[in-house]
């Protein structure tokens, strides 16, 4: 068996589909987000601007999430010194378990090393637990969440993305005692949508379901406190269980769930991406603590987010740009084709100082190529300016043909 060609054919393959990721190399500078330096030529760094991080309220600038976690390191240290179960609980931990808890109105909150291993293991775990659950996932759900319905190994069945009825057929088909999951995001990262949770839950009321929700692009953006899309629309009570992270709106990284003390207690306890993993260093889980109390209480860094959102899907659309509508703050533009969204995204980084990564399959179905751009409030009127006029001028010497692009003249 030749092993080394097997890999190489698999490598080989990314190339001629133009989808094999390049990773960009970036030196972000503390203080001047969304600004960076490029390690990517020859000649040296080059300074850009950042336009796709998940960072999406600059919380990773923050001046007090970086005093907490150098008061953490002077404190105690670097590293947590072991799993949760083993000298890995530091007061930090506790301390922010309570705030998530609190954040979204549940008992209790579980922390993990990310929101992909929180998924993963917790939808694993109750599969596990509740022998005979039927799960009902969105169509669009991330691939953490996937993965953790496939791992459980139980039924499922993949209802079309946010549409009720399709659910309600579904779920119907099973007597009320089943017991059922239905697992569903709020925000939706790469086209935008938001999910009707209100609606949801009222599916699973009547059905007898338990409901899983991920918040991951919208904790920290939405809510009065940050709570997420369903503390916006006020029915976190009515969601079993809530998923976000610690890494974008937050800006440090880390993941959770957060449910009644029972729920929390049994993942603790058997889930296996939980037990047999260091735990978060305690300064990440000071800094994330502090990131979580500021925006509880401060409104700025949101207001600013929606608004530089919505100003950028305005002079986009304003350029005549297929910028994809959507009711939140994720700006994706259509280009429909990999290797084509790869050209465009070369070109604004060689070219134009513009780093945004192509979107392509797996994240996005084949055929739906794009960029998903990520304004933030410390993205200013100036470098908005220069985006899209950078992208006009990128369409106008690629002219659309049946939703695809031509070449890039300058290559």
């Amino acid at each position: 068996m030749d092993y080394a060609k097997k890999f190489d054919d698999a490598i080989s393959a990314l190339h001629r589909e133009g989808r094999y990721r390049v990773f960009a190399d970036l030196k972000r500078r503390c203080g001047e987000f969304p600004r960076a330096a490029h390690f990517g030529s020859e000649n040296g760094p080059r300074e850009i601007t950042v336009w796709c991080s998940n960072d999406y309220l600059g919380m990773s600038q923050n001046p007090k999430v970086l005093a907490a976690m150098h008061e953490a390191i002077d404190t105690v240290g670097a590293g947590s010194g072991g799993t949760r179960n083993i000298s890995g609980t530091t007061h930090y931990h506790v301390e922010l378990e309570n705030e998530i808890a609190d954040l979204h109105g549940k008992a209790a909150a579980l922390l993990f090393t990310s929101a992909f291993v929180a998924n993963d293991a917790t939808l694993d775990t109750i599969q596990k637990l509740i022998p005979g659950t039927v799960i009902f996932s969105d169509e669009k759900n991330h691939a953490s969440m996937i993965a953790g319905i496939r791992h459980g190994g139980g039924i499922k069945h993949i209802w079309r993305h946010n549409d009720l009825n399709d659910l309600e057929s579904l779920i119907k088909q099973y007597p009320k005692d089943t017991p059922k999951l239905i697992v569903f995001e709020s925000v939706y990262s790469m086209d935008g949508h938001i999910a009707p949770i209100a609606a949801i839950c009222d599916l699973a009321e009547k059905y007898g379901a338990m409901t899983y929700l991920d918040e991951v692009h919208a904790v920290g953006l939405y809510g009065p406190r940050g709570g997420g899309i369903a503390e916006r629309e006020g029915v976190m009570d009515r969601v079993d269980i809530i998923n976000g992270t610690l890494a974008k709106g937050f800006g440090v990284m880390g993941g959770y769930i957060a449910a009644t003390k029972p729920i929390c207690d049994a993942i603790r306890s058997y889930a296996s991406g939980f037990i047999f993993t260091t735990s978060l260093a305690p300064a990440i889980a000071a800094g994330a603590l502090a990131s979580m109390r500021h925006l509880k209480s401060s409104n700025v860094e949101r207001e600013r987010h929606q608004e530089r959102a919505a100003t950028l899907k305005a002079r986009l659309a304003g350029a005549r740009l297929p910028v994809m509508e959507n009711p939140s703050h994720i700006v994706p533009v259509m280009v429909g084709d990999p290797v084509h969204c790869k050209a465009v995204t070369d070109a604004l980084l060689d070219h134009y100082g513009i780093y945004v990564q192509p979107i392509n399959y797996p994240t996005v179905p084949r055929g739906t190529e794009r960029i998903r751009l990520t304004p933030g409030p410390m993205h200013t009127d100036a470098v908005m300016d220069h985006l899209v006029a950078s992208l006009g001028e990128l369409w106008e010497r690629c002219p659309v043909a049946k939703g695809h692009y031509v070449k890039l003249a300058a290559e």
